[in-house]
């Protein structure tokens, strides 16, 4: 059997095995594939497994020995899953790995929003601290998270996990999913009264850009917004506006509408906007759990009894 992984480099960039796959078949790692490449590697494998690759339905018609493919991720928009299951191509993904990494990831950033630790320790490195007549000083306004209000907008695994640190810190939590349900408030309620809004929703047509000059003006003066999700949650136009005017305090996002980033995203180059590389899930532990679920998924597949299949 032949298994080929499109672009494994983000899933496993040397510090994890992929042996789980290479015991239950031949396996060719890839660990980037260029659009023009996809059908020559898939070639006649039956296997195939990609993260961020498109999987279409030419390409499954070029490659009629494709029978199972596993996506690397939560997500598996790349795959035309409704061309799959009309081939009986089984397509799995990997529901949950993340959840304690994202929650955490969310905090180190708005720790930073709040304290500005990079910014005071290249101080403390220039000599500032040496040359200064005080026993401290501080560049930015220093914010306790106590006795805040959170607005957490999605409320699965990773909202529910992040509502826990945050009720940790002393803050009170305010949470909103658009499936309503029992501790639900409405996401109106939620963007005017929370000192901190983080976002945790799918993206859809219909949230595509939520955030955005309308619901930041419902928002309080001085918000702090946070944005582990999807990067097309936002109007990132808008936004900076918000945070030129102030009206947003500061935000940080480790996404972006447009991944790799491009030069012109309107959220380059501010100083009250922090921009990571949608790394909030790639703590290595959680590149492992990835890992074994996405073994796991192939192996059930063969043994008969898929799981995780999203083409059913």
């Amino acid at each position: 059997m032949e298994i080929v992984i499109l672009d494994g480099y983000a899933e496993n960039p040397g510090d994890l095995s992929w042996e789980g796959f290479e015991k239950l078949g031949h396996t060719t790692v890839y660990e980037h594939t260029k659009p023009e490449e996809i059908l020559a590697r898939i070639g006649s494998a039956s296997i195939v497994i990609t993260n961020k690759t498109p999987i279409s339905a030419e390409t499954m018609d070029a490659c009629p020995g494709m029978r199972y493919v596993g996506v690397l991720a939560t997500g598996y928009n790349v795959v035309d899953v409704a061309a799959a299951r009309a081939r009986g191509i089984v397509v799995t993904n990997i529901p949950s790995y993340g959840t304690q990494a994202v929650a955490q990831y969310v905090f180190a950033l708005l720790l930073e929003l709040c304290h500005h630790v990079g910014h005071h320790n290249q101080a403390v490195q220039e000599g500032r601290w040496t040359r200064g007549r005080d026993f401290c000083f501080w560049d930015y306004p220093l914010i306790e998270l106590a006795g805040k209000t959170m607005g957490i907008v999605g409320y699965g695994r990773i909202g529910q996990a992040t509502a826990e640190i945050a009720k940790a810190f002393g803050m009170k939590v305010m949470c909103c999913r658009q499936s309503g349900g029992e501790g639900m408030v409405t996401l109106e309620r939620v963007l005017r009264e929370s000192d901190v809004i983080s976002l945790h929703c799918p993206l859809t047509e219909s949230n595509a850009g939520f955030i955005n000059a309308q619901s930041i003006a419902m928002m309080k003066d001085g918000v702090l917004l946070i944005n582990t999700a999807r990067g097309g949650l936002i109007n990132e136009a808008d936004l900076r506006q918000a945070l030129l005017s102030g009206k947003v305090q500061g935000a940080a996002v480790d996404v972006a509408s447009v991944e790799p980033i491009r030069e012109d995203n309107p959220l380059l180059g501010l100083s009250n906007c922090l921009i990571t590389p949608h790394i909030a899930w790639a703590s290595k532990e959680s590149r492992q759990r990835l890992m074994d679920t996405a073994v796991a998924n192939l192996r059930a597949y063969l043994d008969g009894a898929p799981v995780n299949n999203v083409a059913q």
